[in-house]
C-alpha cells in the first residue's frame, strides 16, 4: 500500500519531510502547501504540486496523511484540529506543558470526522518520551534526567536576533559534563536548571551596536537565558556562515534506579547525536505517518501519541520479517 502524503508548511522541517517521504518506498508526496505565493516556492521534488494553504480542502480525497510543519506557539494549536476535520494528520507539537490541552482539542476534531491524528511526534517529545516511559516502567523506584545538546536552539537563536543591534545569531544549548557524570554514577543528584545546562551564543552585531548592552540584554532575558550561565561571543557574519550554519542537536534521557531491597543500582541511558535536527525530526514524523495510515485503514479514529503506537506499525517490514531479524 502506498500512502499519499501532503506537507503543510515548507520551512526547515517541511524540507526534511520531503526528503524522508521521497526516501520511503511505501510513500508518495502529493502536494506541498504554503502561505507564500506558490509560484515563488521551489521544492526538491519534480511533478509534485505546490499549492496555497487556502486550497487545502480541494485535496481532501487525494491525501491519506497530512504532515503539519508549523510552529507550536501559534500555528499547530489552530491548524491541527482544523486539518483533522479533513485528513489524517501528524504534527510535532512540542510545548510539553500544553500537550494535554492540544490532545483534547485534536481528539475531539478527529473523532468527529472519523480520522486518525497523531501529535507531538519527533525526538522530544517523541523518542525521548518513549524512553522515559520504558525506563519508568522497568525501574519504578528511580529518578529521571533529561539533558539537551550540544545543539542549536532555533527558538533561542531567534530570540537573540530580535534584540536591537543584532544582525544574526546562533545559540547552543550545552549539557554540563559534571552534572552528566553525577547522573551516570547512579547517585541521583538534585540538580537545578543552572547546574544542568549552559547556553553558548554567537552573535553578529549591526554596525554601531553596543556590544555590552546587547550582551546584558541576552543574559537577563527571562524564560530564555536568565536562569542559565550564558556565554556571549561576538563574531563576524563570515565566521557565523562558515562555522554555525548547521542545525545539529541531540541529548540524553537517563533514569537511575534500584531494584530488590534497594541495594542493586541500575542506570538506563538513551542518547541522540544529530547532524540535522529538522531532518531527524522529519524521519521520526514520517515513520509515524506510516502508522497513522495503517491505523486508519483498520478503522481507528481520534488522537494518538507515540505512547499509543505499537512499534511494528512504524516499520516497512512485515511482522514475520521483524521477528526474524530484530527480535
Amino acid at each position: 500500500m502506498t500512502t499519499r502524503v501532503g506537507i503543510f508548511g515548507y520551512g526547515n522541517l517541511g524540507r526534511g519531510i520531503e526528503l524522508a517521504v521521497n526516501a520511503a518506498e511505501d510513500m508518495e508526496l502529493v502536494a506541498v502547501f504554503t502561505r507564500r505565493d506558490p509560484a515563488t516556492v521551489k521544492i526538491a521534488s519534480s511533478g509534485v504540486t505546490v499549492a496555497s494553504v487556502k486550497d487545502v480542502e480541494s485535496f481532501k480525497d487525494k491525501i491519506d496523511v497530512m504532515i503539519l510543519c508549523g510552529g507550536s506557539a501559534t500555528d499547530l494549536p489552530e491548524q491541527t484540529p482544523a486539518l483533522a476535520k479533513l485528513f489524517n494528520v501528524v504534527d510535532s507539537f512540542d510545548t510539553h506543558a500544553k500537550i494535554p490541552t492540544h490532545f483534547a482539542n485534536v481528539d475531539a476534531s478527529a473523532k468527529a470526522s472519523k480520522h486518525v491524528a497523531l501529535i507531538s511526534a519527533g525526538w522530544d517529545p517523541g523518542m525521548f518520551s518513549l524512553n522515559r516511559l520504558y525506563a519508568n516502567a522497568v525501574l519504578p523506584n528511580g529518578k529521571d534526567y533529561t539533558f539537551w545538546g550540544k545543539g542549536v536552539s532555533q527558538g533561542h537563536s531567534d530570540a537573540i536576533r530580535r534584540i536591537e543591534g543584532v544582525a544574526d545569531a546562533r545559540q547552543y544549548t550545552c549539557p554540563v559534563q559534571s552534572a552528566l557524570d553525577a547522573v551516570r554514577s547512579g547517585s541521583n543528584p538534585e540538580l537545578t536548571t543552572r547546574e544542568k545546562h549552559t547556553r553558548l551564543c554567537y552573535v553578529v552585531l549591526k554596525d554601531g551596536a553596543d556590544a555590552s548592552k546587547v550582551e546584558q540584554e541576552i543574559k537577563n532575558m527571562p524564560n530564555y537565558f536568565s536562569d542559565y550561565d550564558t556565554t556571549v561571543n561576538f563574531i563576524s557574519q563570515e565566521e557565523l556562515d562558515k562555522n554555525h550554519k548547521g542545525l545539529p542537536h541531540g541529548g540524553f534521557v537517563i533514569r537511575s534506579g534500584s531494584t530488590g531491597n534497594g541495594q542493586n543500582k541500575h542506570v538506563i541511558e538513551y542518547s541522540l547525536k544529530l547532524d540535522s535536527n529538522p531532518e531527524f525530526t522529519a524521519s521520526v514524523i514520517v515513520a509515524y505517518a506510516r502508522a497513522v495510515a495503517r491505523l486508519f485503514n483498520e478503522g481507528a479514529t481520534g488522537c494518538k501519541t507515540v505512547f499509543d503506537i505499537a512499534p511494528a506499525y512504524l516499520s516497512t517490514l512485515s511482522g514475520e520479517q521483524l521477528r526474524a531479524t530484530m527480535l
